[in-house]
């Protein structure tokens, strides 16, 4: 199957010729249900800026995730094969081959990378805590964002008193929401590509709405003004994906 993926890629870039190739963002959005949108049914929850997209592109009414949780499903997404076959199938917070993917296995941003694009992923990786297994070491150029499977808290940036944020290879510490943070290192690298020759694929990577379910208290309080009778833990949940809305419209708009 890495054979036949590698050699589509090729013949699909070699037909491009000498025409520009798009630049391609994959937005992939942390344990959201289903109906958590509004483009999906969920009258309670504000979002307009993937509600947009979803009326302007396509919105899939039967398509699955590889698995049900954090690391497989990534695994699955960066390579297009099934989590197991690629050594990664159970959520895993350790630094062994099962927290990323086999070493022989190709990435869409390795194969990307051939192809003349610039790759960056910005956001939560969960492949990984040790090389090879970093977004660097698996054909990202640029990587700003946390390694680990979560943080315990959206504005202190620990797991379990660990700092995992980098950017590339190095610690990095810095101060705000997570959600905020994410939004505006994706804004600061769309930025970045302004008139750069190649075209670039920025793997964004939000931890939002993943636990804990801790949206910034402004939004958090818009939420309950504006769906009286709402429960606190409903409210919260619809408050951090609105947040995350927000913050992905602003990326857009960098566009």
């Amino acid at each position: 199957l890495k054979s036949i993926i590698t050699v589509l890629f090729c013949l699909s870039v070699s037909l491009m010729g000498a025409k520009k190739k798009p630049n391609i963002i994959f937005i992939f959005i942390d344990d959201q249900g289903y109906y958590d949108l509004g483009c999906y049914g969920a009258a309670e929850v504000k979002t307009p800026r993937i509600d947009a997209m979803a009326k302007a592109g396509t919105r899939f009414t039967d398509y699955y995730a590889a698995a049900p949780i954090c690391s497989p499903s990534r695994a699955g997404l960066l390579t297009g094969c099934y989590p197991r076959r690629v050594g990664n199938h159970i959520w895993v917070h350790r630094a062994d081959s099962r927290s990323g993917i086999h070493t022989d296995e190709l990435t869409i941003a390795e194969l990307l990378k051939a192809g003349g694009y610039a790759t960056a992923c910005i956001g939560k990786w969960h492949l990984g805590l040790e090389e090879p297994n970093t977004p660097n070491g698996r054909g990202f150029d640029h990587f700003k964002g946390f390694l680990c499977d979560m943080i315990d808290d959206y504005y202190k940036h620990r797991r379990h008193g660990i700092n995992y944020f980098r950017e590339n290879r190095r610690e990095i510490d810095p101060p705000g929401h997570a959600t905020d943070l994410i939004t505006e290192w994706g804004i600061d690298h769309v930025n970045s590509r302004k008139g750069k020759e190649a075209p670039f694929f920025m793997y964004l990577a939000y931890n939002a709405p993943h636990t804990p379910i801790q949206p910034p208290q402004d939004w958090l309080e818009k939420v309950k003004a504006r769906e009286p009778g709402i429960s606190d833990k409903r409210a919260r949940l619809v408050a951090l994906i609105e947040h995350m809305d927000h913050g992905i419209g602003r990326v857009i708009d960098a566009l």
